[in-house]
């Protein structure tokens, strides 16, 4: 039985490489002490931000400088952590990191209560007499609008100082998928041993085209998973419970309220996401289900086989240079800037792919601000690993497009813009290859790989979302939230998502372990935001070409200068009519008719 390699002994081409953060550990070392003599110079300035614009200027600079500065070295910390999280020098530096963290915001607390303190047009005449306050518009009108909500300077101050406690739910969630879970190896009919891991999981085995190979890594899976039952869901009940307290501390009418602020959008379009998409897909995705379980000649249809292939006797491996090549093939229409950061990604070591024990599963993008992208991903040579890096390079190419054209505070958009970059570059992906190819097995094999984007994100996190909804209601209401509430109330929604159409076991309705979005606020939705938008897009640019990309580029760059609204109104797309939901809904539709029609004409 291979085992899975610990991080030394993968071939050092497949990882990162975090010189371009800081050359030694010594380096990062001395730029962590160089942190905290930056964090207490800031106490300069304090009691004097309504003395005139220029000293505001100067703290609101230093504070960004700081910012950036945290950024770098956390990030250093995190993807050390993210490669291997059981080595005990990694688990350290992302401890001090979030303590520093702790410091830094207790120490510039000040800057939003002085500014908000200020009596009333005071903040408008600095604005008006120092121009460089313009560059931080965004940030100014985003903090006026926190005012009702603001505490009492001695209590943002002390909250700012908990930071790492309140931060707590989150590291916790992670050392214990990543330190301490353990899924035993497991036999196949054939005799064969596997060795089982998170990451051996989520990337090769729950997408088996073998049903016993395929079954057999669940059963493992969910006893990995029961024996943190109950510690994990008393991780999750701390996150509620926080974000409960502090919506009722802040005066918001719901934690929902308070949550949903940072994103800038009308608590409509989050309604409309969870509820639209819940009632109208449903439908789609039970056919396709019942699909599934026809062609693979199943007597029912477990959770565990939703994502099992359709067509496993084609599936051509995609080694690593072949699928780049693909990508940057699909995404050439973005024009050259765009490709060129592409390459580098590609072939500077950007992209750690590597399997080890320890490395945090699924795949992300980081953007610390002044250097490039890094992209975490497991590599298994399968069309999804294609579609899963291309939407990582969408996340990449736009931060690396907003910080070349945005300073540090004006870089990030809210939250529900977030996605629809990443997402967009997978559609571009699907477009090149269909756009291409009749091939019957071909088409229908990407279709499949969009319609694997459309579950991830209009199904597992879509569903997330609902069961964010539905516990901190239950917890506002005084409810507990306990593991066989939260595996009750998953249940519940699997159920009535896929009706009568998947069975639903326990190993499903623990479902809600599997994923660090609880402890994200509410991000599970705004993958959906992203998917209706991106979907939009990518009809635009079927219609229009070179300019509707133009425009894409031009909101890229944008960064987060605008609301996510703004920003798709930009591109073209209304995300304040629930129609683009409608319309990407009924996509989904005509992907899986397709799919009817090239699966019946076989059995023909």
């Amino acid at each position: 039985m291979p085992a899975t390699p610990s991080r030394a002994e993968v071939p050092v081409e497949t990882t990162w490489d975090l010189r371009d953060l800081f050359a030694s550990e010594a380096a990062w070392e001395v730029e962590f002490e160089a942190i905290e003599t930056a964090r207490a110079a800031l106490a300069a300035y304090e009691g004097r931000l309504g003395q005139d614009g220029a000293t505001l200027l100067a703290c609101l600079t230093d504070a960004e400088t700081l910012g950036a500065r945290l950024v770098r070295l956390s990030t250093f910390a995190y993807l050390r952590n993210a490669q291997d999280a059981t080595h005990p020098p990694h688990q350290a530096a992302t401890a001090r990191v979030a303590a520093l963290q702790a410091r830094v915001d207790a120490a510039t607390s000040f800057i939003d209560s002085e500014i908000l303190a200020l009596p009333e047009g005071r903040l408008q005449a600095l604005r008006q007499a120092e121009p460089g306050l313009a560059a931080f518009d965004v940030p100014l009108d985003d903090l006026l609008a926190q005012r009702p909500h603001q505490l009492t300077p001695a209590t943002e101050q002390a909250l700012a100082a908990l930071g790492e406690v309140l931060n707590a739910p989150y590291m916790v969630y992670g050392r214990c998928k990543f330190g301490d879970m353990r899924f035993a190896p497991f036999t196949d009919a054939r005799g064969e041993v596997h060795a089982n891991s998170f990451n051996a999981y989520e990337s090769r085995f729950e997408t088996h085209a073998d049903v016993d190979v395929r079954r057999g890594a669940w059963a493992s899976f969910t006893a990995g998973l029961r024996a943190h039952h109950h510690t994990s869901a008393a991780t999750f009940a701390t996150e509620v419970s926080k974000n409960v307290a502090l919506a009722r501390l802040r005066g918001h009418a719901s934690a929902e309220a308070y949550l949903l602020q940072p994103h800038k959008i009308p608590q409509q379009l989050y309604r409309n996401i969870l509820d639209i998409i819940q009632a109208e897909l449903a439908p789609h995705m039970q056919r396709y289900a019942r699909l599934r379980q026809r062609v693979l000649g199943l007597d029912r249809l477990l959770y565990c086989d939703i994502k099992a292939p359709l067509d496993p006797a084609y599936n051509p491996p995609m080694p690593w240079d072949e699928a780049c090549q693909l990508v940057l093939d699909a995404l050439a229409p973005m024009g050259e800037d765009y490709l060129a950061f592409v390459r580098r990604a590609l072939t500077q070591r950007w992209v750690d792919r590597a399997d080890n024990v320890g490395k945090s599963s699924g795949a992300f993008c980081s953007s610390p601000y002044g250097v490039h992208p890094y992209i975490l991903i497991t590599w298994s040579n399968t069309m999804r690993n294609v579609f899963t890096l291309a939407h990582e390079l969408g996340h990449g190419g736009h931060f690396a497009l907003a910080m070349k054209h945005q300073r540090f505070v004006n870089t990030r958009p809210a939250m529900p813009f977030i996605e629809a970059p990443s997402i967009m570059n997978e559609m571009l992906l699907a477009q090149h290859i269909l756009g291409r190819s009749q091939e019957q097995r071909l088409r229908r094999t990407v279709i499949m790989q969009v319609l694997g984007t459309y579950h991830h994100n209009f199904v597992t996190h879509l569903l997330e979302a609902e069961l964010q909804r539905q516990v901190y209601a239950r917890a506002e209401q005084g409810g507990s939230i306990t593991a066989s509430v939260l595996d009750d109330c998953q249940g519940r929604i699997l159920e009535g998502f896929w009706g009568d159409t998947v069975q639903i076991d326990d190993g499903a309705r623990m479902t809600w372990m599997r994923q660090p979005h609880y402890y994200m606020g509410l991000y599970p939705y705004t993958y959906s935001v992203g998917l209706v938008a991106s979907t939009a897009m990518a009809l635009r640019v079927q219609e229009e070409g070179a300019p509707a990309l133009q425009r894409w580029l031009q909101v890229l760059k944008a960064g987060g200068t605008r609301t996510p609204l703004e920003l798709m109104r930009w591109a073209g797309v209304d995300l304040g009519s629930p129609q683009p939901i409608r319309d990407a809904v009924a996509y989904v539709g005509r992907l899986i008719d397709e799919l009817e029609v090239s699966f019946a004409t076989d059995a023909a």
